[in-house]
């Protein structure tokens, strides 16, 4: 079993655990990592057949909670419906939340976590592969408003959170490609042997997943532990979520997170090109990786279009921008992003025209 730690000023630390297998063994540890106590384990309707019910059986004391599945229900909503739950399965200020799933449910499950009877004990189980690599790690909860994407949410650090690669059996091709955006994502950030793994891998070679999924989670310890709340160089970790989340919020999320992120960073890299910060080998270099693992290197949905102009006014809700000032997360190479304030909306408009096509 590999054992990361992650380092936290309100918490002092918490353990993240990656093994093959796991999944399966939880309740053997069940006494060390405090999950006998009262347990509420949150799913979605489609992995609680696969994972929940197995889990909650082998748990001394818990309760299996299901939400709908899909980014749609990441909402008010569906919290008022888990705190509604929460009372009923007797949980009090000492019981255990687990947020077994995706992204959409750890943020989801986290965010009633972090305000049922003010914070209970949290712990996330990823199933996904993008969650597994970004969205369960770091404390970031919340949930989505009509207006934009997570613009309601908090800091709740998890107690622990538990890694089964071999989950990503079960996903979908689809979801996981998705979890491969995230994981360029990483390498572009700050780990370029992460990009030759994957840049190998479509050679004709094969991803040793467990180490890379140890690799791009090591990334985002790195910059959380740097910057807990993200006050500088966290909003790093947007790379490519401007343009993302936008793409999802105008497609009503008929646009998966991963493929967005994807699209995301090809027009992040192309506007960084564009500014003059990189060479245009590094927006190439993007797209193949992008591209070559399966995932749109164009935001279409189905057989339409998005309009540029209602993205670009999607963009106004992203949190990352100040009093209406365009924000992006770009890049001068691999390993070196920065922050670019108040982007000319020609330029963002004219990348758009491209990556909408």
């Amino acid at each position: 079993m590999a054992q990361l730690t992650v380092t936290t000023p309100d918490t002092g630390h918490y353990p993240i655990h990656i093994e093959t297998g796991l999944l399966a063994r939880v309740h053997e540890n069940a006494a060390a990592w405090k999950l006998d106590a009262r347990t509420a384990v949150v799913t979605n309707t489609t992995i609680a057949p696969l994972y929940g019910d197995a889990l909650v059986a082998n748990l001394p004391n818990a309760t299996l909670i299901t939400i709908p599945d899909g980014e749609s229900y990441k909402n008010l909503a569906t919290v008022a419906q888990l705190y509604a739950d929460f009372v009923a399965a007797g949980l009090d200020r000492g019981s255990v939340v687990i947020a077994l799933g995706g992204g959409v449910v750890g943020d989801t499950v986290g965010f009633a976590a972090a305000t049922y009877m003010r914070g209970v004990r949290f712990v996330q189980i990823p199933t996904s592969l993008l969650a597994m690599v970004d969205s369960s790690v770091g404390g970031k909860v919340g949930v989505d408003l009509p207006q934009g994407k997570n613009l309601v949410g908090a800091f709740k650090q998890p107690e622990l959170v538990l890694i089964d690669p071999d989950a990503i059996a079960t996903l979908p091709t689809r979801e996981y490609r998705c979890g491969l955006a995230e994981i360029i994502k990483h390498g572009l950030l700050a780990d370029a042997l992460i990009l030759e793994k994957v840049m190998d891998a479509l050679a004709g070679g094969s991803l040793d997943m467990p180490a890379l999924i140890q690799r791009a989670v090591q990334v985002k310890i790195d910059v959380v532990q740097a910057d807990p709340y993200e006050q500088n160089i966290r909003a790093h970790l947007n790379l490519g979520h401007t343009f993302a989340h936008a793409f999802e919020q105008v497609s009503r999320y008929a646009i998966p997170h991963g493929e967005a992120v994807g699209v995301g960073l090809i027009a992040a890299a192309r506007l960084s090109v564009r500014l003059k910060l990189c060479a245009p080998s590094l927006a190439e270099q993007v797209e193949a990786l992008v591209g070559g693992v399966g995932l749109l290197t164009r935001a279409r949905m189905a057989a339409s279009e998005l309009d540029a102009e209602a993205v670009y006014a999607a963009m106004a809700t992203d949190k990352k921008w100040r009093g209406g000032r365009s924000r992006f997360v770009l890049l001068k190479n691999v390993g070196e992003p920065l922050i670019v304030d108040a982007v000319p909306v020609s330029d963002v408009m004219a990348i758009l025209n491209e990556v909408l096509r």
